[in-house]
């Protein structure tokens, strides 16, 4: 594949050249332009063709989702990272262009004390999220001819020796919930599908920073029968209430006599997350062992696995997302890989596959369950 090329579109001159040098760093990208707004950026496509479009929200004349709502007319898939102030504004507008059709964001970097530091996070940030969309790209662009639908490829994971064995159908207690790149989406279509009598508690780490979640929380809030709120610390978790683990702070499940409570810290990052999937998969599986239902959705890296294998280890149950359906394959895609799930599902199926699952250790029919796998 050759380099990815991007377009940078911010109003700003310092953050244009911000984001040109932490893409630049890396031989495997090439920025191809840059733009001071929105009209500019959607004049320049044809003329430089970009893999992949970085998109500031607040710009004058045609700002950040103006100029999402044209470039999703003109390109339907050509992948677009915004860039976000760590605000509660920002934030808003944030979901708001990843309902729009942006595939994900990243913040600007505040208050570091030299350019350097600056140029560093960002680039730890942007450059894997710029790499793994466009190659995705590159690789929808090779795999069909101009114009021609992309084919969805079926993705049958081949399960371990040891964990080939058919599940019990036992009763399941909780649910956890991983997701990451595409997440905000994924989490909207998946959520409100879920009844308000779900005989279970949800758990949810979305990769996310502080006040992103909450705003999160409270939109899915709005569109969902279940009660979904940022979690917070001593909560007891219940059936029917949905908790999103803050921006920063790892989130686990602890036992405490006849009840089960919220648990948040602010412990080391694994997988350079915080939160981290595999620190709640790990804290459901020693609280509810056999009974925990994980489920890994859209998202870039590794984050998950470990917790997957926990979950598998203590006789838990775990699904995971189809590759056609995430934004990115690379957190199910591992979890697939490695033979954890028992079935990998789009996510048009995904609750229909949960509800199926939850109902068959409790005797009785799931509604809308389906055939999902």
């Amino acid at each position: 594949m050759s380099r990815i090329r991007v377009l940078v579109v911010d109003d700003a001159v310092v953050v244009r050249r911000l984001v040109s040098d932490a893409l630049s760093s890396d031989p495997e990208i090439e920025v191809v332009g840059t733009a001071a707004n929105g009209r500019i950026a959607l004049a320049k496509l044809d003329q430089i063709n970009p893999d992949v479009v970085t998109l500031d929200i607040e710009m004058p004349e045609l700002d950040g989702l103006g100029t999402l709502r044209e470039l999703r007319k003109l390109r339907p898939h050509l992948p677009v990272i915004m860039c976000s102030t760590l605000t509660e504004r920002g934030g808003s507008a944030t979901l708001d262009a990843l309902a729009l059709g942006a595939n994900d964001y990243v913040t600007k970097p505040h208050g570091y004390a030299n350019a350097d530091e600056a140029l560093a996070r960002l680039r730890d940030q942007l450059v894997p999220k710029v790499k793994a969309l466009g190659l995705r790209a590159q690789q929808r662009s090779a795999a069909a001819p101009v114009g021609a639908a992309v084919p969805r490829r079926a993705i049958v994971p081949v399960l371990r020796p040891s964990l080939a064995a058919p599940t019990t159908g036992g009763r399941l207690d909780v649910l956890t919930i991983g997701v990451s790149t595409g997440g905000p989406n994924a989490l909207a279509a998946l959520i409100p599908m879920l009844p308000v009598d779900l005989p279970v508690p949800v758990l949810i780490v979305q990769h996310m920073p502080p006040l992103f979640t909450r705003l999160l929380a409270d939109r899915l809030n709005g569109t969902s029968r279940l009660q979904v709120r940022e979690a917070v610390a001593g909560a007891v978790v219940e059936p029917g209430t949905v908790w999103i683990a803050p921006g920063d702070q790892h989130m686990e499940v602890v036992r405490e006599k006849t009840r089960v409570v919220i648990r948040l810290h602010e412990g080391p990052p694994e997988n350079s997350c915080r939160p981290a999937v595999d620190v709640l998969f790990r804290s459901a599986a020693q609280v509810y062992g056999a009974g925990t239902l994980g489920v890994i959705l859209t998202g870039m890296g590794r984050d998950g696995v470990r917790g997957a294998e926990a979950i598998r280890e203590m006789g838990g149950r775990v699904l995971a997302q189809d590759e056609a359906s995430s934004v990115v394959w690379g957190m199910p895609g591992y979890v697939a890989n490695a033979g954890l799930a028992e079935a990998v599902l789009p996510l048009s199926e995904m609750a229909q596959g949960i509800l199926r699952r939850l109902a068959a250790g409790r005797g009785v029919h799931p509604i809308g369950a389906g055939s999902a796998s």
